[in-house]
């Protein structure tokens, strides 16, 4: 199987939305589109054109996610007696152009998705009980590509006492903001096309 984060998995979604970035494209600013949504746009431009894609930013507290996150799945596993099945890549099976990989398959009708962050910001969301606005995006986007009826969300930092190294939250399925989000994606990837063209000349 693909892993995550390898070159093959890198290639599997070249030039395409996935869902981590479904909120840079939904940012809008009181003048309109922002900064982050034409950022997305002509990144995703560039990997169809180049086939390519350029190195992306790391540093000590990603990596430490990376490193941290299968120690999370056995956790969840153990806490929730859920098996967790891996998968590199799920594309959208209308929306040509727009996939996801998350975390981990629950069952017939669940997702996981995983954060491992630094302890301050873990404990900001252990304290909010629920996830951040983006990484709701997030979830209802895999949930679009998947059909999963719900996703947990689990923030895990074994640094923290045992009372609070763990987080699940569960997020149910929001068919309204998923109608509103896929023809967003759709609009998206048609200036994707358009900006394509613009860079071959067509």
């Amino acid at each position: 199987m693909i892993e995550q984060g390898t070159p093959e998995w890198h290639e599997l979604r070249r030039g395409k939305v996935t869902a981590s970035r479904v909120a840079d494209i939904l940012a809008k600013t009181k003048t309109g589109t922002s900064v982050s949504r034409q950022n997305y746009l002509i990144e995703l431009a560039l990997q169809q054109t180049t086939k390519t894609i350029e190195p992306s930013y790391t540093n000590a507290a990603m990596e430490w996610g990376t490193a941290t996150e299968p120690q999370a799945r056995v956790a969840y596993e153990v806490n929730t007696n859920n098996f967790v099945d891996q998968v590199p890549f799920i594309d959208h099976p209308k929306i040509q152009g727009f996939g996801c990989s998350p975390d981990g398959l629950v069952g017939a009708d669940g997702l996981l998705e995983i954060k491992c962050p630094n302890s301050a910001t873990h404990w900001e969301y252990f304290k909010a009980q629920e996830p951040p606005k983006k990484y709701f995006i997030q979830m209802q986007a895999q949930m679009a590509v998947t059909g999963a009826k719900w996703c947990d969300f689990v923030s895990f930092d074994p640094r923290m006492p045992e009372r609070s190294q763990l987080l699940i939250v569960n997020v149910r399925r929001d068919p309204e903001f998923i109608l509103y989000m896929e023809a967003e994606i759709n609009q998206f990837l048609e200036e994707v096309s358009t900006e394509v063209k613009l860079m071959e000349n067509q």
